[in-house]
């Protein structure tokens, strides 16, 4: 019964990955000499309908920013619908994530006192529907609520009716003392993660594929926590307690991996787990840039996570396969899209795109 549901899924998603992007067209994006002509080559893709609707009212960056986001809601929203009743809690419990990161979205736009209108624009959002409507009770308007929301406090206080604010009042009160915003977006993660892997317990002996998938990303949370911290010369104990737990690189593995001199130390102790971090280090030695790691941590999960989820297509594996091609697609196109904005080199650009090298 469980391979018929999913045949449904596969059946209804298959004849839309086509619609992803080439890995060959992101050189093309990649050399454009602008955001205009950015915007005309992705005209013709997938993205074309939203770039559209949006012209009348968005230019440049933000225009595509919020195309970008609209197309990805939708794929989000077919992905949901795709899930038969067995598997929809999972994803739904995935795409949670996305609420999670308009609220924090919000929180750090209250907290650097920028303006509704400038924060509204990277709302993951399709236009009226935000993406982890589909999981959860809020919408578009309650986000927009919140941006109108006096102080950083109120926000927390209108969170109660949607079950964050248990998470954030009760570090409100040192929020007040020392205005740092990371303890509530740590909070906000960890809540997140820990309902997720609660979610994606075993039941039908199917999801055992989705929560390797969850703690993987988890993994690459905190491996990318460690090398900050050794970057910004945090002590080893705060970065103990900024670990999200539910990975397989337990929090306890932190004071030896921390005795490493320098990141690049760091990063070879971290090789085993991941093999291709080392591939950062041209761009950390130019200027001491953890993008290059960052993006090695993404390509590296990306590969084996793409390589086990095809490997069971009908389970969730499916719907979390088209998942991961989505986001992966939208980090690409914004790390182009915001490459060109502040002159960063196409060649340079290039090197930290995931999807091409997959």
């Amino acid at each position: 019964m469980t391979g018929f549901a999913y045949a449904s899924a596969l059946g209804r998603l298959k004849p839309q990955f086509p619609a992803f992007l080439p890995k060959e067209f992101y050189s093309t994006l990649t050399g454009a000499k602008d955001l205009n002509e950015i915007t005309k080559l992705l005209e013709g893709t997938a993205y074309g309908p939203e770039i559209a609707r949006a012209a009348s009212q968005y230019k440049g960056a933000p225009l595509l920013e919020v195309a970008i986001n609209r197309a990805f809601v939708h794929r989000n929203r077919t992905a949901y619908e795709s899930a038969p009743f067995a598997g929809r809690g999972v994803v739904g419990a995935y795409l949670k994530r996305w609420d999670t990161q308009n609220i924090g979205l919000i929180l750090s736009s209250k907290a650097l006192g920028r303006s509704v209108t400038e924060a509204e624009l990277f709302l993951v959002s399709s236009r009226e529907i935000p993406a982890g409507l589909f999981a959860g009770a809020m919408t578009i308007d309650d986000f927009r609520l919140l941006l109108q929301q006096p102080t950083l406090d109120a926000v927390a206080q209108n969170l109660v009716r949607f079950g964050y604010g248990s998470v954030l009042l009760p570090l409100m009160e040192a929020y007040g003392r020392t205005h740092d915003i990371f303890p509530l977006l740590l909070a906000l993660d960890r809540d997140y993660y820990a309902r997720l892997l609660e979610t994606s317990r075993f039941y039908q002996g199917d999801e055992w594929t989705v929560r390797l998938f969850i703690q993987s990303e988890i993994d690459v949370r905190n491996a990318l926590l460690v090398l900050k911290g050794k970057a910004g010369g945090l002590p080893v104990d705060v970065v103990q307690e900024r670990f999200l737990p539910g990975g397989t690189l337990p929090a306890s593995a932190v004071p030896e991996l921390y005795s490493a001199r320098a990141v690049p130390e760091l990063v070879q102790a971290l090789e085993p787990r991941f093999p291709t971090l080392s591939e950062g280090n041209p761009l950390y030695a130019a200027d001491h840039s953890l993008t290059g790691f960052e993006a090695e941590l993404l390509r590296d999960r990306a590969v084996r996570e793409l390589k086990r989820l095809k490997s069971y297509p009908l389970s969730l594996s499916v719907i979390f396969t088209y998942l991961l091609i989505s986001e992966l697609e939208r980090t690409d196109l914004r790390r182009i899209i915001y490459g060109k904005v502040y002159n960063f080199d196409p060649n340079t650009v290039a090197g930290l795109l995931v999807v091409p090298r997959i």
